[in-house]
């Protein structure tokens, strides 16, 4: 749904109750790509039927912007209106929710409207604040420290403690149905979902869990965030150490025990490394050296690239790809720099193809697939397509990839799920109908190898 800089209508049903809201004239939206503060605004709208045109902003840009100008703070998102700019994403949400009273976005009554408050509070300071000091790291948007990494993950888990008890008997956070507060605090929690919460630290909250897959399976929800797969391991920072095992809910508890006193040699131990205040002992000091040889190891196809270096640059050709004017000029281009030496060419296919059910769930295999192969983000691209029918055995999985190397055991070691497919290497040199084919896959938009698409995820 989020995609790159430029306009685009979010949808179009505008039937609001609110005479301060234009339904001849659409909200403009402005925000940049992905940014999970207007996830809240465009899911309220759609249950709102607000009709709001989304302006995607180079953040990179930003000052020469009118209306980031013209925002008070300077930042996105900010809202046009006819009566002006409103700033602040809580504060749009709000604006958008309240547009219509039939929805109960903000609740059923006014003591419901001070619990949905409440909550939309508890999400700016308890929830958004952790979340992205963990997230933002991995995106590359803020620097890693491990010592603020750890203290996020605590506090984040602290704030899912407080929710984990209030929703052990509660579909939703207010009343009976879908609230600003269940969109406001879901939408804080996507990107730790998908890039950072491993299967053993979200399971230590199993009612969050379950409210959170429900909210973001709603259609208004989907509509704008797309499938959220969760994650199948914590997503490091580019450099870090592999994360290490989720202690349990009371290990913070035996801190104390653990900490022997010692007397005189005090000031000495403190020119030592001291371990994070959110850890302690002597076993995780000698666990995290342990990890952190094991991280000093270089990658296989980092060390390939040092003592075999290929003309061919992975990062050129992604960009090749994306901003290519025509996927032919695209194309062209790439069999004019492909290196057969340092990279291969392969075609996938899942080995369950007969088993594939609904569509959804096909979707998230294939989701699932392409996130976990991020290990390879420097050094493979590639194409998965979903097509035949949306009916049980009439689905078909595969793929055309790019990777670094001649050998499919790169992509098998850091992704397990590709060993349910079949690698099929495309031999060198390629051939008019092997062209042909990789075209079909990295370029086809209605049908592949005579099927209809029904959905198509690229790596890149």
């Amino acid at each position: 749904m989020l995609g790159t800089a430029g306009k685009r209508r979010v949808f179009f049903a505008p039937a609001t109750d609110n005479p301060n809201i234009s339904t001849t004239m659409a909200l403009k939206l402005y925000t940049n790509p992905g940014n999970f503060r207007a996830f809240k605004i465009l899911v309220a709208a759609l249950y709102n039927g607000v009709d709001i045109e989304v302006v995607d902003l180079d953040l990179a840009a930003k000052k020469s912007s009118d209306i980031l100008a013209k925002s008070p703070a300077g930042k996105v998102p900010v809202l046009e209106t006819p009566q002006g700019l409103l700033f602040e994403s809580n504060a749009i949400a709000r604006y958008i929710a309240r547009a219509r009273r039939d929805t109960d976005l903000y609740g059923v009554s006014f003591f419901d409207s001070g619990l949905v408050d409440s909550w939309i509070d508890f999400a700016a300071h308890e929830v958004e604040l952790p979340a992205t000091l963990w997230v933002y790291p991995v995106f590359g948007y803020l620097p890693h420290n491990a010592a603020v990494t750890e203290k996020a993950k605590a506090d984040l888990g602290a704030a899912l403690e407080t929710l984990d008890a209030h929703l052990a008997d509660k579909t939703y956070l207010v009343g009976d149905k879908v609230t600003l507060a269940d969109i406001t605090v879901a939408s804080a929690l996507v990107y730790p979902y998908k890039i950072v919460m491993s299967p053993e630290y979200r399971s230590q909250y199993p009612h969050v869990l379950r409210w959170f897959l429900t909210i973001v399976n709603q259609p208004q929800f989907k509509n704008v965030t797309g499938d959220v797969v969760l994650a199948a391991k914590e997503l490091m920072p580019s450099g870090a150490p592999p994360a290490l095992a989720i202690p349990a809910k009371g290990a913070k508890k035996e801190k104390k025990d653990k900490a022997p006193k010692a007397a005189a040699p005090k000031q000495e131990k403190k020119k030592e490394a001291a371990p994070p205040a959110a850890k302690s002992g002597e076993d995780l000091e000698e666990q995290l050296a342990k990890e952190s040889k094991k991280a000093a190891s270089e990658h296989p196809l980092k060390i390939m690239d040092r003592d075999a270096p290929s003309e061919f640059v992975m990062d050129t050709w992604k960009k090749t790809y994306s901003n290519a004017r025509s996927y032919d000029a695209a194309m062209d281009e790439f069999w004019k720099v492909f290196d057969s030496t340092g990279y291969s060419l392969w075609f996938c296919e899942y080995q369950y193809n007969s088993e594939l059910q609904k569509l959804f769930m096909t979707c998230n295999l294939v989701s699932g697939f392409v996130q976990r192969t991020d290990e390879l983000r420097k050094w493979a691209f590639g194409c998965m397509w979903i097509t035949g029918e949306d009916a049980p055995g009439k689905q078909v999985v595969s793929g055309c990839w790019l990777m670094r190397g001649q050998s499919d055991e790169y992509i098998k070691n850091a992704n397990p799920d590709a060993e349910f497919y079949t690698w099929t290497k495309v031999a060198t040199p390629v051939s008019d109908a092997d062209k042909k084919k990789v075209q079909e896959y990295w370029c086809s938009d209605e049908s592949l190898a005579g099927l209809p698409v029904l959905d198509c995820k690229v790596f890149k």
